[in-house]
């Protein structure tokens, strides 16, 4: 495994190493003593399915608040998808910046995103399905979010939005 290093301290693309044959490939996704020698939580308590019909579906952004914080590990299985990660730590150097990357069933590119960023994504096809591990246990009472279209952070989504939940339309503007 390959983590290389995004402009968000604490956010890592996990690359894999294939080993090929003629049957196809066999790569590690998961290696507990590679994230901890990372410094990265290992503490993986639950695991959860995004399922996605439409292309163009916006889900996000969505944070676990102190003491709840969750660092999240996302793959996508099926299908493409834009993924952007928002620093919300407010002693972090990058606060209120943004990364973001396409990740694809294709490309098997991994993304580790830190405790107090948050998370969302649009789908670049239909029937795009992600994988999340994550190091916390969902509380309701710890959950926030963000807009997506907050004029301060200048995010351009790859499609118009086709399907996004009454939830995610009401988060407040940073």
């Amino acid at each position: 495994m390959i983590f290389e290093e995004t402009s968000i301290p604490g956010v890592y693309i996990i690359l894999i190493e294939k080993k090929e044959d003629d049957r196809g490939f066999f790569a590690r996704i998961w290696d507990e003593k590679l994230f901890r020698e990372k410094g990265l939580n290992t503490n993986i308590v639950q695991c959860s399915i995004s399922s996605n019909k439409k292309k163009g579906t916006w889900r996000g952004f969505h944070v676990q608040h102190s003491p709840y914080e969750e660092a999240k590990i996302i793959r996508c299985t099926q299908g493409r998808m834009f993924d952007v990660v928002l620093d919300l730590r407010k002693n972090s150097p990058t606060f209120k910046k943004w990364f973001s990357i396409e990740i694809s069933a294709e490309n098997h590119k991994i993304l580790y995103v830190a405790e107090g960023c948050a998370n969302g994504f649009q789908t670049l096809e239909d029937n795009t399905e992600a994988v999340y591990e994550i190091t916390e246990v969902f509380k309701p009472e710890s959950s926030g979010g963000v807009r997506w279209d907050d004029p301060t952070l200048g995010i351009k989504l790859p499609l118009e939005i086709s399907k996004i939940s009454k939830r995610d339309t009401s988060w407040d503007f940073l």
